[in-house]
């Protein structure tokens, strides 16, 4: 009977609550979802968990523009679809195109500075289902109007995805939510900026060249 149950939870793909095999062991490379950049990976171990909450740390400077476009763009290059929701619109199509990122596979909710609708959207999108991965820009919030967002908000997220195969991504400056399963990539300013070069032209956010990203990795591994 037990092991009934767990094949139904298997084909389900529920069996990340079952106690039999440690999560590490479960783990495939359909749970993981890379981001292309070989250097990251290897950091993640494979790729960001599906059906978890991570967030990608980072001051300006630091990538995370870089790192969550390479991201979005190795989905899609799977055949996935992708969503951003983006809380002050800085997002450059432009730059991202360059980066790999097919537009056609991506939905772009572009608000002007509402936090909390932005929030809304997100969790709209992440009900739906069907995207490989959701992302929730909200680096250039300030920490007063994140802290007003009650604590069980991100439980909802987590909660939202579980068991799918959407992964779901913070984009913050600072270390803010993660699911148990999810990781938290922190990534600092790397050395030489000056040798750094900017792609795009437009006054939205651009992307780094020329820089290596040096990638800090905490939780859900």
């Amino acid at each position: 009977m037990r092991a009934e149950l767990e094949s139904l939870l298997r084909a389900r793909k529920l069996d990340v609550t079952l106690t039999t095999t440690a999560p590490w062991q479960r783990r495939s490379a359909d749970d993981l979802a890379a981001t292309g950049v070989a250097s990251l990976d290897e950091a993640l171990g494979g790729g960001f968990r599906r059906g978890h909450l991570s967030e990608i740390v980072g001051a300006r400077s630091s990538g995370r523009t870089t790192v969550l476009c390479h991201t979005l763009g190795a989905a899609v290059a799977r055949g996935e679809l992708v969503a951003l929701i983006d809380t002050f619109d800085r997002f450059d199509p432009a730059s991202a195109a360059v980066a790999g990122l097919d537009l056609s596979k991506l939905l772009w909710i572009r608000e002007a500075g509402d936090a909390a609708r932005a929030l809304k959207a997100a969790m709209l999108v992440l009900q739906a289902g069907g995207f490989g991965v959701v992302a929730f820009d909200l680096a250039d919030v300030r920490p007063p109007a994140l802290r007003a967002f009650p604590f069980t908000t991100w439980l909802r997220f987590a909660r939202a995805i579980e068991g799918s195969e959407t992964v779901a991504l913070l984009v913050v400056s600072e270390h803010l939510a993660r699911s148990p399963g999810g990781v938290t990539l922190a990534l600092e300013p790397p050395p030489g900026m000056s040798r750094a070069r900017w792609a795009g032209t437009s006054h939205r956010a651009r992307l780094l060249h020329g820089v290596a990203l040096r990638p800090r990795v905490s939780g859900g591994r």
